[in-house]
């Protein structure tokens, strides 16, 4: 079976159909899926770039394709028929829905060898088992026994900070790389570098030992071998449910993972008073709370870009001038709520205001550098060959309104792209600095033990233990991070720059404002909320009701997993120190 197209004529399209076979392009060959019925689902045809021939190829359970290709992932809904920039999806078609929610390995999610990614896995490990042996943490001047009970709580907590990378860090990249903002390279990348760097410079520097306030310190005073092993224990449990939810592309909380760990161990080896059921009730209810505020308010934020962005005289124009200004408000808030620079309230507020500024300018200067021909062009009064103006006739805040076309779309997407790529910079970095506390507030606690006991209920953690956690989030996140990134990202709703920048606008605005008014919020819920509330403003059909059901049943069972784990845990850990010490 042959072809005589030639690779020139067709090197520059997305897509063609040609005798009823779809031909679509990924990173490594040209892929021709047929639409006949007669052959398998699993079969595909590959045009191979030397001979322009086609050639018959079975292959196992799709094990080639992967949900991220080189092409453009913008998607373009009913609403948006301007530039195809996306192949629409076409795993989806091709494949089985028996197969079309497997995920790939490392090597294919990177487009690199399998030698490539076997190495750098044998590196991350090797690395993981010998820089313990250069932290001063470790133990120095103790026994062999507490020594090796030190380098073997360090290696837990590095469990624990892995399993937060592969998992949690979706909450930051996912959206970007599901709407082509990034490519999985560039986010895996940046949220390295930005992640390490808000573990360290960023990382809570002083933890309670039960953590979040779940269980009573009073239950365990006198018991230190009990309380090492159950702070050992939420390690291992956090991380075996964290590494199971990851393995299946759930994102799940990692402080809803160390909640349940704790509760399972306070409540079977202090008792029932060893819980505060008030605190857990509070946690269960951001199951609702968190993704319902995200959904509503990426919803609106997604509707106010369509209504004042879209309907604009010139849409392209429109998303340049509001681009800075929600940079303004956004870099003002997170300045003035999070990072206050003085305990001063007008001192403060001027400062805030002041990196705002400075932040919106420098946004402006970057937008028009780079996106400032497509500005003039679609400002010049001649006409270009296909229209470009947006149908304004019905113009209500929830009324449908078709998007821009040609050169206003790549405007319009360019700058979304741009502000969706700053603000999953922030998220990344504010969550190395944040949910790092789950893996290095446990073992600095478990440190302090072998160390000489706790003298009290707050411990300071070592810039080393810092490092070590940040290091096990980025090694995470780069053998795993795929995954979950891949959910967020894809098998929720599909995602444009405008769609990710509404999302992650939302999930971060209702973050930052309910920690400040102490409401029980979870990251990772809110996020997922908004990617769905974007869906959502696109109508309900566009939200893949099977992917959430899935998130929302790892949601509902987090806990009492965890918990599960927790108990089963303490006691090989209780008898081991027995035995040991």
């Amino acid at each position: 079976m042959t072809s005589s197209y030639s690779l020139s004529s067709i090197r520059n399209s997305t897509k063609f159909v040609a005798n009823n076979y779809n031909i679509f392009f990924p990173r490594q060959r040209l892929c021709v899926f047929t639409n006949e019925t007669q052959f398998p689902k699993k079969d595909f045809l590959v045009l191979k770039p030397q001979t322009c021939s086609f050639s018959f190829l079975r292959l196992k359970k799709s094990s080639f394709t992967h949900p991220f290709a080189a092409l453009s992932s913008f998607a373009e809904s009913d609403d948006e028929k301007g530039e195809n920039f996306e192949v629409k999806s076409h795993q989806e078609k091709a494949i089985s829905s028996e197969n079309e929610h497997e995920l790939p390995g490392m090597a294919q999610a990177f487009n690199i060898s399998s030698s490539t990614a076997s190495a750098i896995a044998i590196c991350i490990a090797l690395a993981a088992l010998i820089l313990p042996f250069f932290m001063k943490s470790l133990g120095q001047g103790l026994g062999l026994k507490y020594k090796i009970l030190s380098y073997v709580t360090i290696l837990f907590g590095f469990y624990m900070a892995w399993n937060i990378g592969a998992n949690d860090v979706a909450n930051a990249m996912g959206t970007s790389v599901g709407s082509g903002a990034l490519s999985l390279r560039q986010a895996v990348v940046m949220a390295g570098v930005l992640e390490f760097s808000g573990a360290l410079l960023m990382g809570t520097h002083v933890t309670n030992t039960m953590q979040k306030g779940i269980l009573v310190t009073n239950v365990f005073q006198g018991k230190d071998t009990l309380l090492f092993a159950g702070l050992l224990s939420s390690l291992a449990a956090a991380g075996t449910w964290l590494q199971v939810a990851s393995y299946y592309g759930l994102p799940v909380s990692t402080t809803h993972c160390i909640v349940g760990s704790m509760v399972g161990f306070g409540l079977v080896y202090g008792g029932p008073g060893a819980v505060f059921w008030s605190s857990l009730a509070r946690v269960i209810s951001s199951w609702v709370i968190s993704p319902l505020l995200g959904a509503v308010v990426s919803f609106l934020v997604y509707k106010c870009i369509r209504r004042f962005v879209y309907s604009a005289r010139n849409p392209g124009k429109a998303a340049a001038t509001a681009a800075p200004i929600s940079v303004f408000l956004g870099v003002t808030g997170i300045s003035f709520v999070a990072l206050p620079l003085s305990k001063t309230l007008n001192l403060a507020l001027g400062q805030a205001i002041t990196c705002g500024a400075i932040s919106a300018f420098a946004v402006d200067r970057i937008i028009r550098g780079q996106l400032g021909h497509l500005l003039a062009k679609a400002s010049s009064k001649e006409p270009e060959p296909e229209p470009e103006t947006t149908d304004t006739k019905n113009i209500g805040f929830l009324s449908d309104i078709a998007g821009p076309k040609g050169t206003q779309l790549k405007i319009v997407y360019g700058v979304f792209g741009y502000m969706q790529v700053l603000s999953a910079c922030f998220m990344s970095f504010a969550h190395g600095g944040n949910d790092v506390s789950n893996a290095i507030g446990p073992l600095a606690a478990a440190l302090s033990i072998l160390q000489g006991g706790l003298s009290a209920a707050d411990i300071v953690i070592p810039n080393d233990v810092l490092a070590w956690g940040g290091f096990g989030i980025v090694a995470g996140l780069t053998m795993w991070g795929y995954r979950v990134i891949a959910t967020i990202g894809k098998k929720i709703t599909e995602l444009t720059p405008t769609r990710g920048f509404a999302a992650e606008f939302a999930a971060a605005s209702v973050v930052l404002c309910a920690s400040k008014l102490g409401l029980p919020i979870s990251g990772t819920h809110t996020l997922v909320g908004a990617v769905m509330g974007v869906g959502f403003a696109r109508g309900f059909n566009s939200v893949r009701a099977e992917t959430v059901r899935e998130i929302a049943t790892s949601w509902a069972v987090t806990i009492p997993v965890g918990a599960t784990f927790a108990v089963i845990y303490t006691w090989i850990f209780t008898k081991l120190l027995a035995y040991l010490l």
